[in-house]
């Protein structure tokens, strides 16, 4: 087996149409603003339903215009928490897939110079001890911040946390699997490699600032 095989083994690669349609557009560099947050929307959509689908149930007692029968809740709380400020593009599409899930923030840049991961800010709701967290970045490039968000969740006590990209750098995904091979991770493509400024291959430039039109 490929040492590339091996870490797409550790991560689901979102294999559809559409998505295979979306990240063309987002790859793109002539892509407008609108256009983009659209394509990331539509993604993000089926991101959060690959990531939710093994969600337990509880049942409950309906009564629908006919008759009394058996229905579903979810029997977890969600907490979806952004790596700022890209990992808010892909929030509202999550939000719409489960509209009771709870959002929290973690405040993080990149040092252009070194390359790793600055924190500046964290808010977090209540839950997240027993409750699954989304921890939601666009890109996971070096896995420095998915690596820094994912080590400050479980100080918090999160026990069952799942990361959420659009596209993944090999060297992430094999840093995040190595030191957290409990957590799920799933993406929407996984890229040939990094460059010597740690942006992912072939990729699509920086997330954040063509979602956020600040190029």
């Amino acid at each position: 087996m490929s040492k590339r095989q091996k870490i797409l083994d550790k991560v689901t690669v979102i294999d559809h149409p559409v998505v295979a349609r979306d990240l063309s557009i987002l790859r793109d560099k002539t892509t407008g603003t609108a256009e983009f947050r659209a394509a990331m929307g539509r993604i993000a959509t089926i991101l959060a339903y690959f990531a939710l689908k093994d969600l337990p149930l509880r049942k409950s007692t309906i009564q629908t215009p006919i008759t009394e029968t058996e229905g579903y809740e979810i029997d977890t709380e969600i907490i979806i928490v952004p790596i700022l400020r890209a990992g808010l593009s892909l929030v509202d599409a999550i939000i719409d897939f489960i509209p009771d899930a709870k959002v929290g923030h973690l405040g993080m840049y990149r040092d252009e110079e070194t390359h790793r991961p600055v924190d500046y800010y964290s808010n977090l709701p209540k839950g997240v001890k027993k409750g699954l967290v989304l921890v939601v970045d666009p890109m996971l490039a070096t896995g420095g911040s998915a690596d820094d968000a994912i080590g400050f969740m479980k100080k918090q006590g999160a026990n069952n946390i799942r990361f959420i990209s659009l596209i993944a750098a090999p060297e992430g995904l094999e840093r995040i699997s190595k030191k957290y091979p409990e957590v799920k991770m799933i993406s929407a493509a996984v890229d040939e490699q990094l460059n010597q400024d740690a942006f992912i291959v072939p990729g699509l430039g920086d997330a954040g600032d063509r979602y956020f039109s600040t190029t």
